[in-house]
């Protein structure tokens, strides 16, 4: 965590371009601001698999490049959407979504994600995501529920 000394609280959010993830990023970037704290972006993706950890260098790197700067892309234009504030660390990480927001965790004084739970009462569960964040995160987390 970086709230000792002088260094200043970090806030992480996790955006994967969904309304949800623009409106946890809105949020954090409120919250940076009325607290000073550094804002960082990530976006995590990784090459789907059926079971266990996502496949380290399984294409030509030309294709892993262009798809890393389509998730570059994706990540702008979340921050842009969202307009969090001037100053927004982005970061694409490699691998699922849950295992790089809890690494980042590591280091941050709070993870905030956006809620994209599906239930047949609308609104009644978090999503898989979320729930990951919330157990195994080593600081606190903030599930924004969306824009109302």
């Amino acid at each position: 965590m970086t709230t000792e000394g002088n260094a200043k609280e970090l806030v992480v959010v996790g955006v994967d371009g969904s309304d949800e993830s623009v409106a946890a990023l809105r949020w954090a970037g409120k919250y940076a601001g009325a607290t000073g704290a550094t804002l960082r972006a990530i976006l995590a993706w990784h090459y789907p698999v059926p079971v266990g950890p996502p496949p380290p260098g399984v294409t030509p790197p030309g294709v892993t490049d262009e798809v890393r700067q389509n998730m570059e892309t994706a990540l702008s234009q979340a921050v842009a959407t969202a307009n969090p504030g001037p100053a927004v660390d982005q970061v694409v990480g490699y691998g699922h979504p849950v295992q790089v927001l809890v690494d980042a965790s590591k280091e941050a004084d709070l993870l905030v994600v956006g809620r994209r739970g599906h239930a047949a009462i609308t609104g009644m569960l978090v999503g898989s995501v979320s729930i990951h964040c919330v157990t195994h995160a080593h600081c606190p987390v903030v599930v924004v529920q969306g824009e109302e």
